[in-house]
């Protein structure tokens, strides 16, 4: 494969390096023009491009890839990363996440969490907002606290196939009607009022 090699000076343009692969119809052009340094691969379908300025470094390409051992990335400002496609986030040991103020986690359809385990946590308040929300436990489910307020704006449901209800000092029961009904039906105490 024999290669045609160029080198242009020019004291108004700078200097051009420019390698032509004739055979994979592939040119390669380096550009120093006094104000910007521009590498250029172009192939009969593709071209990538690296345009060095000053103040920024753009990659233009079809693929970028970076292989290192440990990769750091840090900006005094903001960060952007963005994809029209899918965007994939992989580690096979601890991942974390982080911020000093706030951070927002927004889907716009469906949001899934998933763990082995799956603890959340908040030292002043914590809020669960929805059309329907569903608390389930396919073993055992516990709600617990200090003071515990369950509040339905209509109706209220509490079923299963025993259900319990025990107070260590006083419990009241009050409606507008009150029913209490079962096939067989004991009611006891030390002292039972009725009326």
């Amino acid at each position: 494969m024999a290669l045609v090699c160029k080198i242009e000076l020019c004291q108004t343009k700078g200097i051009t390096l420019t390698v032509i692969n004739k055979d994979g119809k592939i040119t390669q052009t380096a550009t120093f023009d006094g104000t910007d340094i521009t590498l250029t691969c172009k192939g009969e379908n593709d071209t990538s491009t690296i345009t060095q300025k000053t103040d920024s470094i753009t990659v233009d390409c079809k693929d970028f890839i970076v292989n290192a051992e440990s990769i750091t990335c840090k900006s005094t400002k903001d960060t952007l990363h963005e994809a029209t496609g899918t965007f994939t986030i992989n580690s096979t040991k601890k991942a974390t996440f982080k911020s000093s103020v706030d951070m927002d986690v927004t889907a716009a359809t469906k949001l899934n969490l998933e763990a082995t385990d799956f603890v959340a946590s908040a030292s002043n308040s914590a809020k669960v907002t929805a059309l329907t929300s569903t608390l389930n436990g396919d073993n055992k489910a516990n709600v617990t606290g200090l003071e515990l307020a369950l509040t339905g704006t209509t109706n209220a449901s509490l079923k299963g196939a025993m259900v319990k209800v025990a107070a260590d000092t006083t419990m009241n029961v009050e409606g507008l009607t009150t029913t209490v009904k079962g096939q067989l039906t004991n009611i006891q105490g030390s002292l039972v009022k009725l009326g």
